[in-house]
């Protein structure tokens, strides 16, 4: 089983903090060449502008991923770097707290356009791309590509003060299988990566202004403490690469086992 993304083309949203750029410098540091892309060009810039060379492994592109041209850019400017794209890692994402009963309707709108109508449309973008090119190559047989959505273990619990959130993230888990069926006879898999307990970057502002989150998101997780991003990386390498592939439309959990926890504190039902 080859778990090596070596050699592979990669694009990875989120990639100016977090988890998005664990997973980008990852795969890069794994022999990839990556396209680091975030909406956050001024970050972007001073987290990899650096190590982004015209004739190394690593490219930066900043730019708004909610617009289709700007996905279009992205993509030709992935071509031009590298000639092909192989691997898509959704990491971008964005989270909105709100009074469930009196949540207006930019809250729910400004979730669903970050986390679910800008990976879905990358994810298809994306794929026709990695259609053409397997086309373009005689690629009659093997895998053709793999995509990851970075979702959430809130889509399949209740938190009501992170209700469009929650509605997003169930409704990027069902994209993720529904392309996946979609996608299958082009042999290229799609998967998705439920987090939780992990020290996301919007996690650790909260836990700036909260740090008492901090022990009480550690006794609700059964490991008892929260992950690095560094702890994701492998997970997505894995789905990436082709050792998953015959895995496809799964959302695998990454969470400590805090989803396997009652929320009622005794055994009374």
């Amino acid at each position: 089983m080859s778990l090596s993304i070596s050699g592979k083309t990669a694009i990875v949203t989120g990639a100016a903090r977090g988890i998005g750029l664990a997973i980008a410098h990852h795969f890069a540091n794994r022999g990839a060449n990556v396209m680091f892309a975030d909406n956050d060009e001024a970050r972007l810039t001073e987290e990899v502008g650096a190590a982004a060379k015209e004739e190394g492994p690593i490219r930066c592109f900043g730019g708004d991923l909610s617009q289709k041209l700007t996905m279009a850019n992205l993509l030709s400017a992935t071509i031009d770097a590298f000639d092909r794209v192989d691997i898509l890692i959704n990491a971008s994402r964005g989270i909105v707290t709100s009074d469930p009963l009196n949540a207006d309707d930019s809250t729910l709108d400004a979730m669903l356009r970050q986390n679910l109508y800008s990976p879905l449309r990358l994810s298809q973008m994306t794929a026709r791309r990695m259609v053409a090119q397997a086309e373009k190559d005689g690629q009659t047989e093997g895998p053709v590509g793999s995509i990851v959505n970075i979702s959430t273990l809130a889509a399949r619990r209740a938190q009501p003060e992170l209700l469009a959130y929650s509605v997003a993230g169930a409704a990027l888990d069902q994209a993720t299988r529904s392309l996946a069926v979609a996608l299958a006879p082009e042999r290229i898999r799609v998967n998705g990566i439920a987090i939780a307990s992990v020290m996301s970057a919007s996690l650790q502002a909260d836990l700036k202004e909260n740090p008492d989150w901090r022990s009480e998101i550690a006794d609700k997780t059964p490991l008892g403490r929260i992950a690095a991003p560094s702890e994701l990386v492998d997970v997505a390498q894995f789905l990436a690469s082709e050792g998953a592939g015959f895995i496809t439309g799964q959302i695998v959990t990454v969470d400590g086992g805090r989803g396997l926890i009652d929320a009622i504190p005794v055994p009374a039902y």
